[in-house]
Formats: C-alpha cells, sequence, structure tokens
C-alpha cells in the first residue's frame, strides 16, 4: 500500500485525520516496528462520526476492542508519510505536497469534523425583544504554525472558494481560522453539509436549520417571549419586485421555503423573512402583465411597481 495506490477519498479523509485528531506514531529505538502507524483518540460521544469515518479510511484501519481508538497497524505508507508532516521537532507541518492531493470537499469535511466547530455570537435587543445569532466557523488546529495555517487558509480559499482569517488565541500556537462573514460560514456548511449528509450525528455542526432550529428551542425555554433571528448575509440586500412576484407566485403554488431560496439564489432564512415581512405589513402581490400592484390593508393601492424592503 502507498499513498498513490489510494483511491482520492481515502488520500483526502487520510490527510485530513493526521493534521486533526489523529497522528502517525513515532517509532522508537529499540522497537520491533518496521514502520509507522495511525493512532487517533476519541470520546464516546463521537464514535458515531468515527464509524462514518472509518468506512471512508484504508481497510487496514480499525478500532481498539473499548472503541476509544481508530488505529492502523504498522505500514509502510505512514514511514513514507511521516516526514511530510513532521518537522525536526516533532511538531506538526502543512506539506504542499499533501494539499496537492486535497481537493475533494471531503478533506475540509473531516478537518472540520475532527478540529472545528460551529459557533454562535448572540445579541440581544431588549427593546424589540428579539436575539440575533450570527454563527461563525472556527478551525482550531492549534498544533499547526501561524505559517501553516497561512498555507492551510490559501488552499480552502483556492479549491473550496471560502475566506477564512487567522484569529489569535492564547494557546497552542497563538492562532486559529475563523469566519468572520456569515456569507462564507454558509458558503462552507454548504461545502460540508453535501460531504457529510450521511452523518446524522454531526447535524448541529454541518446542518444550519437543524442546530438554528435548536438554538431557538433552546431560546424559548430561556428567553421566553423572545424573537431569535439568525443573521443573513442577504437580508439587508433589497428585494426586487420581480423577486417579490416570484415569491408570491411560488407561495400560491405552495412551494417550500427552501424551493424558493434555491430559485432566487438567496438564503432559506431570507425568504423566511421576507415572507413574513410581507405578510405583518399586510401586503398581497398581484402579479399581472410583468407588473406587480401593492395593495395595503386599508385598501389603498400602489401602482408604481415598488416593493417593500
Amino acid at each position: 500500500m502507498n499513498l498513490l495506490s489510494l483511491t482520492s477519498t481515502e488520500q483526502n479523509v487520510l490527510i485530513a485525520s493526521i493534521l486533526g485528531d489523529g497522528e502517525i506514531t513515532k517509532r522508537y529505538p529499540g522497537s520491533r516496528r518496521k514502520n509507522n502507524s495511525y493512532r487517533e483518540h476519541f470520546s464516546i460521544q463521537q464514535l458515531d462520526y468515527r464509524i462514518w469515518k472509518r468506512n471512508l479510511l484504508p481497510s487496514a484501519f480499525y478500532f481498539n476492542q473499548s472503541r476509544s481508538l481508530l488505529l492502523s497497524p504498522s505500514l509502510p505508507l505512514l514511514t513514507q508519510m511521516f516526514d511530510h508532516f513532521y518537522n525536526s521537532s516533532g511538531d506538526k507541518i502543512v506539506s504542499l505536497t499533501m494539499l496537492e492531493l486535497c481537493k475533494s470537499p471531503l478533506f475540509l469535511t473531516t478537518l472540520y469534523l475532527d478540529d472545528g466547530s460551529l459557533c454562535i455570537s448572540m445579541n440581544r435587543n431588549e427593546l424589540k425583544k428579539t436575539i440575533y445569532l450570527t454563527p461563525h466557523i472556527y478551525l482550531y488546529l492549534q498544533s499547526l504554525s501561524f505559517e501553516d495555517l497561512c498555507k492551510l487558509k490559501l488552499h480552502i480559499s483556492t479549491y473550496f472558494g471560502v475566506e477564512f482569517n487567522t484569529s489569535k488565541r492564547s494557546d497552542g500556537f497563538g492562532y486559529i481560522l475563523k469566519t468572520t462573514k456569515v456569507s462564507e460560514t454558509m458558503k462552507f456548511l454548504k461545502v460540508v453539509g453535501d460531504a457529510s449528509k450521511d452523518c446524522p450525528s454531526m447535524y448541529y455542526k454541518t446542518d444550519w436549520d437543524f442546530r438554528f432550529q435548536k438554538e431557538i428551542d433552546r431560546y424559548e425555554e430561556s428567553h421566553p417571549g423572545y424573537e431569535v433571528i439568525a443573521s443573513s448575509s442577504d437580508r439587508r440586500k433589497n428585494y426586487t419586485n420581480e423577486e417579490c412576484e416570484i415569491l408570491y407566485q411560488m407561495k400560491k403554488e405552495g412551494k417550500t421555503d427552501k424551493e424558493i431560496a434555491l430559485h432566487l439564489n438567496r438564503t432559506y432564512w431570507s425568504i423566511v423573512y421576507k415572507w413574513r415581512e410581507l405578510r405583518e405589513n399586510s401586503v398581497t402581490l398581484i402579479p399581472s402583465d410583468c407588473k406587480t400592484y401593492i395593495a395595503n390593508g386599508n385598501g389603498e393601492g400602489d401602482s408604481s411597481g415598488n416593493s417593500p424592503r
């Protein structure tokens, strides 16, 4: 077995695992082992995810009896890979040679599920009794230096189209990667969510709709009477008259918010908020010959075609 004989999936998941929670074990002087092996500790709460990952790794990988370690036997493959992941001091490094193989969404997904989080910042408006939630992605990878994080940051931007920023932290080598824009967070979740649809135990990290509903349930208990709103990069982008007309027509046809969002190239929550805004303002949109008649609740009309924002 050598690296190039592995499938693309096996390469991407293995490389991400070594950069993440896994390690290539050292061969000590006097050891009977001829080659290095792989080892990965994890808690029982993450067993379902590790089973999912194990099914993507080469067949030689296995669990120990208590299912607290993901292991491999001693393999020439791992001996060959060792110098690509560790410097002379034993610190983990990012090898550009290895990164060249990592263009599958499963690389980013494994890296994130191993050593990342979907974090949510909260702002509360007491006057409006509204809670605003803003999601961010954190990739901790605290065993990597600032320079190596920058290599990874560039790779993620180039091949997955997601922009991360370096952020200071007091432990490890002092830096982590994080998204600072909601739009980048959503792009990231789209990539990893599609790649891990068959791993439901990780939906709290990969599925924003799933996670947001959990947050709503939590705040309904801790802050009864408050409305919980998710920040969205396109919530404040004005809707055109044509978009409002399409939204109305698709609602009339019984289309779901997800279907409408896909059609209009907007987020799910943007559609939810816009439709609620139209209903709260008692706005009725009546398509007619490419124009929209907007009638408000008191029966007065405005034929200017200007839709509410």
